[in-house]
């Protein structure tokens, strides 16, 4: 046991003054309850002399390369140019366990169990702990709110809705004779309409420095958009359209102070292609490269500007010549977090072109464990202008949308 004793000391007394250090500043890592977890020293019991000791030994390399992490989580949190700074009760119990474990010498099962779980899970959240912003989170902008590569997680929300429309496209047409739709179809003006969207991080850490705490990202993203005619028994309830978006994204992270108390978060760029996958003379596509980037202020309010630029095709291929007439050149999103439940967007899709606008709000359905959150959302749009759907990307309508929203996962 000496050799363990002399393993563990100097790690329990740098993980003292750097507990005691965190627990003097506002802005310390805020890390969830312990995990129920066996102490990972109790194996070490039982082994004869020289192999308890090396047992010893391996555990306590652990526990300096996890505490190694934990101490980058929390520099990373301290540097965060939009941290949210109160901590809960709980997180500030879990930080006590750990300073009585490094006070210690003698290993026993409650202090291990504490400090184990304080590792695994302060690690374990990533992009889904609410101490960083939720436009941090979203991009994984921070060392301690990134996730691990090849995760899958929501891009645009994941919706279930029924939606209810002034008219509907019965006859969709396009200045491309070969897309014009030379009968109407009884199409009903009741639908639902589902959305699936999921994105991957692709690599991270590609132009940022290694040892700083911002970290850009490269994105590869999936949407499908669809509107089921569900109510509509005399078509045998078809799917009148969906739209396939995949893209992909980079991401660079800026920390610059604007007037207001705003901040600017990240600039980036993406290449996304978007057709509704039908023969003509209903088939529509379009591909498009864009600027984005994105501000926010004390993660309540963000906003979100995006400018394209349609990539030109053949004649003979344009299925819809003039959709930047109707569609325009960007769009603009502006969110509001009203409270930890509740949250409002706006979305203008124009800039040269006659564009649409949307209205939506989402209200969270219970909590998530310790530090996280519940992204499982009631959900409710309003959409009017043109490009509901790709299909009607030339057909001004209004829609009003309700269902279930799940935002993140």
């Amino acid at each position: 046991m000496p050799r363990l004793y002399a393993s563990f000391v100097p790690l329990a007394a740098g993980l003292t003054l750097s507990g005691l250090s965190w627990a003097q500043k506002p802005a310390a890592p805020v890390l969830p309850a312990a995990a129920e977890a066996a102490p990972a020293w109790q194996a070490c019991l039982g082994k004869s002399d020289s192999d308890r000791l090396a047992c010893f030994d391996g555990w306590a390399k652990d526990q300096q390369e996890l505490l190694t992490a934990i101490e980058e989580k929390a520099r990373s949190v301290e540097t965060s140019p939009s941290r949210n700074v109160a901590p809960s009760a709980q997180a500030a119990a879990v930080r006590g366990q750990v300073a009585a474990a490094v006070a210690t010498t003698q290993p026993d099962a409650e202090i291990a169990a504490g400090s184990s779980g304080v590792i695994g899970v302060g690690l374990e959240q990533g992009c889904r702990d609410r101490q960083f912003s939720e436009t941090s989170r979203f991009w994984e902008l921070e060392s301690g709110s990134s996730c691990p590569t090849f995760g899958l997680r929501a891009f645009r929300a994941n919706t279930v809705a029924i939606g209810s429309s002034d008219k509907v496209n019965r006859q969709p047409t396009s200045p491309n004779p070969n897309n014009s739709a030379t009968e109407p179809v009884d199409y009903s003006k009741h639908s639902m309409r589902l959305q699936i969207s999921v994105r991957t991080k692709l690599a991270s850490g590609i132009f940022t420095p290694r040892d700083g705490t911002l970290r850009d990202s490269l994105w590869a993203g999936y949407t499908s958009q669809s509107e089921w005619q569900v109510f509509n028994s005399q078509l045998s309830r078809p799917f009148r359209n969906t739209d396939h978006m995949p893209e992909i994204m980079y991401v660079y992270p800026t920390t610059a102070k604007l007037p207001g108390g705003w901040l600017w978060r990240y600039s980036g760029v993406g290449l996304v292609h978007q057709s509704n996958g039908q023969s003509d003379p209903l088939s529509r596509s379009w591909n498009r490269v864009y600027l984005m980037t994105g501000f926010e202020k004390d993660d309540r309010f963000s906003v979100q500007l995006r400018l394209w630029k349609r990539l030109s095709e053949s004649d003979e291929k344009n299925n819809n010549p003039d959709i930047t007439r109707y569609l325009g050149r960007g769009d603009l999103t502006l969110g509001w977090n009203i409270d930890s439940k509740n949250t409002v967007r706006a979305i203008y899709t124009g800039f040269n072109g006659r564009g649409s606008g949307k209205l939506e709000w989402t209200r969270s359905l219970g909590d998530g464990r310790g530090n996280t959150f519940s992204g499982l959302r009631l959900y409710t749009s309003i959409f009017h202008g043109y490009g509901d759907t790709l299909l009607d990307y030339n057909y001004k309508r209004t829609t009003l949308s309700f269902g279930l929203s799940l935002v993140d996962f």
